[in-house]
């Protein structure tokens, strides 16, 4: 299959994570920027390749991308397949693009204007499980420091300073 491609972006190395995408040309808030796309599977076969990509990465850090993305309750999409271009869409702990679900198709959408040259990004979702294992490298003023879906910020920002007490009561007595 070709990849998948869209007027509005271009593929670039990106200061985020290896590979990026970028605008093209200016993109308007609200335009279906292009479709994410890979294989459909049940929800047992995404959690089985996730827990393979995971076991992998733990040996491979260059092997740790998971590109699985919920459709609906029964399925899946896996989009790491080499025609889904949409892969390279970062994280951003302050996206300008959202995904939208429309007749089991993913669709990324522009959340605010986008000017050329501007690297796409959007909110991964993650939830706060293991989020010590995504590290958010974004750059973005209000960035968390991990993968973590604005709903759970509250919930990182009381874990995160419970750990810093912890480190600091632990250097404390280490002082002695």
């Amino acid at each position: 299959m070709e990849p998948t491609t869209s007027e509005w972006i271009i593929v670039k190395t990106s200061k985020v994570h290896n590979k990026g995408i970028f605008a093209a040309k200016d993109i308007p808030k609200k335009t279906k920027i292009i479709e994410y796309v890979g294989e459909r599977i049940t929800k047992r076969e995404s959690e089985i390749r996730a827990d393979i990509v995971i076991e992998n990465s733990i040996k491979d850090k260059k092997k740790g991308a998971v590109y699985l993305f919920e459709i609906n309750k029964r399925y899946d999409i896996d989009g790491n397949v080499e025609y889904n271009t949409a892969r390279f869409i970062n994280h951003c702990c302050d996206p300008n693009c959202e995904i939208e679900i429309e007749d089991e198709h993913i669709w990324v959408y522009a959340l605010k204007d986008i000017k050329k040259g501007e690297e796409l990004n959007y909110d991964y979702g993650y939830d706060i499980d293991n989020y010590e294992d995504h590290k958010c490298c974004c750059g973005a003023k209000n960035c968390k420091g991990y993968i973590v879906s604005q709903e759970y910020w509250p919930k990182l920002e009381k874990k995160i300073a419970k750990k810093k007490a912890k480190e600091k009561k632990k250097a404390l007595r280490a002082k002695g």
